[in-house]
């Protein structure tokens, strides 16, 4: 695969054969392969690293989507991408970074980073070389995934051939970072074993990176040189790990017969942010905006020095008053940050509600905050009203319905005074204004959860 010399561009050498050569039918793939993760917990932190699979989608495509819906709220905040993967095609010594200024896929172009590059000029294990990357795939198949999640940043590709874990640490520990930086480790598993076998072989191994073995072989994981070294250096700074998902390819689009090995992990930095002090912050954010808005004294909040709340999610503020709903605002989708959102939703909710006049500052002595944080909506799959009915769980999920360009929402606290499924369904295709012999086969129907504060 030439490179474009003038350009200096790594065009796409997989596209096509692991995954869709066509940009729109790309993009649609990603999203159903992200839209099918069964993950709806809310979000208050996102990843310092991920170790994915890079087989074709067919094959791997689930687990590393497992990985990637983990680092939806790190979007806007994420510039950088540290990418490690086994050099398949090129052997020899050292890690090889490209001589090109940018990758692209069907999705586009992913500008190389040029700062990071710089920073490992002088070490001896850096090479550069573009044959190591003109045909690469265990680097390539993560790009489209990336470019779907965190839109625009910048990519520092490595492709490992041998080289000693200390070697790999220096690498990383140059370009850690902050919230900036994200580090992703191409690898598969077990290679080639019949499927009873490899379960064993890599459920041991899968207990070796949870134990943060920084000693695994090429048998075990064949991007173990990067995987060796993310892990030496998680286990240095403290960081945890998640498993997220494991199978292998006889479990998606292979025979069992000869089967290759999928894991994806999360390792996250720092301490987890505690439900009940995000609930604390996030109401004091609300009130502090309803009170500005009023002209009173806001309470001062620290949502300047949180970096959790520089994260995107989606939010929603309800207002009561002496127990009576007084306006509700919130998002859908997570396009702003945490913060923000919250503020935005708490003033709209007390001033911009349409079903409401403006509070004014003799109520707010009689009004109740309530913040929702939402998880990403997922798509439901079914065919009719029956099976949709059945897959609805009363009490937990909220619901969105969309049906000829119109659309309407129920957060999960509804149910309190909806507790009957078919009703809670009926009530919400009327709030989106569609007829009430509306065909539920005919709509698309997604659910969320929420973490609630009040």
């Amino acid at each position: 695969m030439a490179l474009n010399t003038r350009q200096q561009v790594r065009p796409a050498a997989v596209a096509g054969t692991f995954y869709p050569g066509n940009a729109p039918q790309l993009a649609m793939e990603i999203g159903e392969l992200l839209d099918s993760v069964e993950n709806l917990e809310p979000k208050l932190a996102f990843p310092k690293a991920l170790i994915v699979p890079h087989a074709g989608y067919a094959y791997s495509g689930p687990v590393a989507a497992r990985a990637y819906d983990e680092l939806a709220p790190a979007r806007g905040i994420v510039k950088r991408v540290v990418l490690i993967g086994p050099s398949h095609f090129v052997g020899g010594r050292g890690l090889a970074l490209p001589e090109c200024e940018a990758f692209e896929t069907p999705l586009g172009r992913i500008r190389l980073d040029a700062e990071g590059i710089a920073a490992l000029a002088d070490l001896k294990q850096v090479v550069r070389s573009a044959a190591a990357h003109a045909q690469e795939h265990s680097l390539e198949v993560q790009l489209p995934f990336l470019q779907k999640v965190l839109g625009d940043f910048s990519l520092v590709p490595i492709a490992a051939g041998s080289a000693l874990t200390e070697e790999v640490v220096e690498v990383i520990e140059r370009l850690w970072g902050g919230p900036e930086t994200l580090f992703v480790i191409s690898t598969d598993l077990s290679h080639y074993h019949a499927y009873e076998d490899a379960k064993r072989i890599d459920g041991a191994t899968l207990g070796r990176i949870e134990a943060f073995a920084a000693d695994l072989n090429y048998e075990e994981a064949c991007g173990a040189t990067g995987l060796n070294g993310l892990l030496a250096v998680a286990r240095g700074k403290g960081l945890s790990i998640r498993r997220l998902a494991a199978c292998n390819s006889g479990d998606t689009a292979g025979s069992k017969a000869r089967v290759v090995g999928y894991s994806s992990f999360a390792l996250y930095e720092g301490d987890a942010v505690s439900v009940e002090r995000a609930g604390s912050t996030l109401l004091e954010i609300a009130r502090g905006s309803i009170l500005n808005g009023l002209g009173l004294n806001s309470v001062p909040t620290k949502r300047n020095h949180l970096p959790w709340l520089l994260q995107h999610a989606a939010t929603f503020v309800t207002l009561t008053m002496d127990g009576a709903l007084r306006g509700c605002i919130g998002s859908l989708a997570a396009t702003r940050p945490l913060g923000e959102d919250v503020v935005s939703n708490a003033r709209a909710a007390a001033f911009q509600d349409p079903r409401f006049p403006k509070l004014k500052r003799e109520e707010w002595p009689r009004c109740r905050v309530e913040v929702s944080l939402l998880s990403a909506p997922k798509p439901m799959a079914f065919g009719d009203e029956a099976e949709l009915l059945s897959q609805i769980r009363a009490g937990e999920d909220g619901l969105i319905l969309e049906c000829d360009g119109k659309r309407a929402t129920f957060l999960p606290q509804v149910w309190e005074t909806l507790p009957d499924r078919r009703q809670f369904l009926g009530e919400l295709v009327k709030k989106a204004g569609l007829p009430a012999d509306t065909r539920l086969a005919r709509c698309k129907v997604s659910r969320f959860r929420v973490a609630k504060f009040a």
